[in-house]
């Protein structure tokens, strides 16, 4: 049976805990949603997004949001409703909101001193896209020192065009082999938001 190199290396794989943590939500937007770009599973990814967020409210625990700005009048544009955080997850007073204008969120932006501030290493992202800026954070993420865990209910994707030829390739082939990269060496990958720990 194939193992991940986390497994190979005797890591400890049980996913970070509410207590320990941050929340990264990264691009829970409306883009993704009602916009240029849904994605396939965005509501039901969305609603997990909002119960992991809801236990981090109750515990207290410290909440970033990433929010992608693009170009005035086109994908995720700030000033109009595209670009607005969807409103299932939506920023509460006193929780960071934090640009970027890349998938990796580290890219450009005021991420890692915010994380550093706060003093936690063990992070929990949710949201989209999953090849994309979840992926990209992810494995910034590592690279900086941080523990990551990922919840592959509380992320999504899209259907993509298959390169140099290649047949389309669908969402959700696209969600599994990126998590399943991810899990070789970059995160923790939870299912659900009830695999993860108070």
């Amino acid at each position: 049976m194939p193992k991940t190199l986390l497994e190979m290396g005797g890591a400890d794989l049980a996913p970070n805990a509410i207590s320990t943590s941050i929340l990264i939500l990264i691009d829970c937007q409306n883009e993704y949603v009602t916009g240029a770009l849904p994605l396939v599973g965005v509501d039901a990814a969305m609603g997990a997004a909002k119960d992991i967020l809801g236990r981090f409210r109750n515990q207290g625990s410290p909440v970033i949001h990433i929010q992608h700005h693009g170009n005035p009048g086109g994908a995720f544009d700030l000033d109009d409703d595209r670009g607005q955080i969807d409103d299932r997850v939506a920023p509460r007073d006193g929780e960071d909101v934090i640009l970027k204008a890349l998938p990796n969120a580290f890219a450009g932006t005021t991420l890692k001193a915010r994380l550093q501030e706060i003093g936690r290493r063990d992070l929990i992202i949710v949201g989209f896209q999953t090849h994309m800026c979840v992926s990209a954070t992810t494995r910034a993420a590592l690279d900086l020192g941080f523990r990551n865990t990922l919840i592959a209910d509380a992320i999504a994707t899209r259907d993509l065009p298959g390169a140099a030829g290649a047949p389309d390739v669908p969402a959700q082939v696209i969600h599994d082999a990126t998590l399943a990269a991810l899990a070789d060496r970059f995160a923790i990958v939870a299912q659900s938001v009830s695999d993860i720990p108070d």
